[in-house]
């Protein structure tokens, strides 16, 4: 059986609930946020990425890896982003989230290194970062996000340890430091975690995406930082990367993930009890890595985005509001891309979607049109190889920036957008 080389998944959370969805494989990942009424949630793979919202329960998911968050700018301009700015990390950075870690309403990032551990870099809010602090964790990590798993205010942090077959958790105490963390298993080799509310008592979940069991393991959360032994849902051949959205429109949080050797989707309906109808599957191009959800269209259905890292391009699926999905349209973007995320970044109102492309150490963007169509893929430079991208506003000037985990670089890479 193959293993995944790396996995990523980017988030930013509001203090109290968050999602994040950050995955980061050997491979791929990608995180996704999304926002559904009247129930309020914040999930991470969390964190500042992309945001979705839709009447009348309100859900914030972030995705691993893929997750969706969606934040609009004041105006529409000329997409530019600055040259990267790097800052030190630990070893083979694989996947980066967003939480403001220690309460001065400045965001941080949270980067998990293969080597065992997490950086945390505390923001300035100017857009550079402290010295990271590394905290241990557990062998082998594959995937960030960040959530307030047990109701204090402060954004924790969730690791899935490719190595240890484990989530471990760092409850924070508020001041960018965090207590000893605590291992959950999991199935085989998890390379991807998400964060939700998946039986609606008001405490965050986790799912994971179990790479070497073929399954999907649910945690339900007992509001203290503890979780409920996994619930597996089988899956098709290898999950790479999974995320989080209300695909049917009955306000209760799904899952989808992608099956890397099975070159699909599997979509898993909630009952809102914390458990999940079986996975009914979509194709998609060679090798899909990492997964995100917006709506691209603007009829408040749910879409999908996926990497399909063989195949050079991406895949959009728009989705029809009762679970079920239209073939995928693709658009070129090149190989080996392992995280997307979701946000507006030039202001006009329509989603975007940007990638990690690790082959070519670029970031790679796509405009959107509104429609579920997208623009020609335009490129910018990173820092060395990218695993994992997430995306907020690190500088307060309202426009939406990039986070990297450089797996090549041993380093967290910041592109600020210069919009003009």
């Amino acid at each position: 059986m193959c293993y995944p080389l790396a996995l990523t998944i980017p988030q930013v959370c509001p203090p109290l609930n968050s999602s994040a969805t950050t995955t980061t494989l050997p491979t791929t990942m990608s995180q996704t946020t999304t926002t559904t009424p009247p129930r309020t949630t914040t999930l991470t793979t969390t964190m500042s990425q992309t945001t979705t919202t839709t009447p009348p329960r309100t859900t914030t998911l972030t995705t691993t890896m893929s997750q969706t968050t969606t934040t609009t700018m004041t105006s529409t301009c000329q997409l530019t982003f600055t040259t990267p700015v790097s800052f030190g990390a630990g070893s083979s950075p694989i996947s980066v989230a967003v939480g403001d870690f220690n309460g001065d309403k400045q965001l941080d990032l949270a980067v998990a290194n293969q080597g065992g551990n997490v950086s945390v870099l505390l923001g300035y809010g100017n857009g550079s970062f402290m010295t990271q602090i590394m905290f241990p964790i557990g062998s082998t990590p594959f995937s960030v996000a960040v959530g307030d798993f047990n109701g204090d205010n402060q954004t924790d942090i969730v690791v899935a340890n490719f190595g240890s077959s484990d989530v471990g958790v760092l409850l924070s105490y508020g001041n960018g430091s965090f207590r000893t963390p605590m291992m959950f298993s999991t199935g085989i080799a998890p390379v991807s975690v998400v964060v939700g509310d998946f039986n609606g008592d008001n405490k965050i979940d986790l799912a994971v995406a179990n790479f070497a069991s073929t399954n999907v393991g649910v945690l339900l959360g007992l509001g203290n930082g503890s979780f409920a032994t996994q619930i597996g849902y089988p899956a098709s051949a290898n999950p790479s990367a999974i995320a989080v959205g209300d695909f049917n429109g009955d306000y209760r949080l799904d899952l989808v993930v992608t099956n890397r050797e099975s070159n699909n989707v599997g979509v898993f309906l909630g009952y809102d009890n914390g458990s999940f109808a079986a996975q009914v599957t979509y194709p998609t191009g060679s090798f899909p890595y990492a997964v995100a959800v917006g709506d691209f269209n603007g009829d408040n259905q749910m879409d999908l985005v996926v990497a399909n890292s063989q195949s050079f391009n991406i895949g959009v699926l728009l989705g029809y509001g009762n679970g079920s999905f239209a073939a995928q349209m693709t658009y070129w973007a090149g190989s080996d891309m392992y995280s997307i995320v979701l946000a507006d970044f030039n202001g006009d109102k329509h989603l975007d979607i940007a990638i990690a492309n690790y082959a070519g150490s670029n970031a790679g963007l796509f405009l959107g049109y509104g429609n579920g169509s997208f623009a020609v893929q335009m490129t910018y430079p990173t820092g060395p190889l990218p695993k994992s991208v997430a995306v907020a506003d690190f500088n307060g000037d309202r426009r939406l920036d990039l986070a990297f985990a450089d797996y090549g670089g041993s380093s967290a890479s910041i592109l600020l957008n210069t919009c003009h």
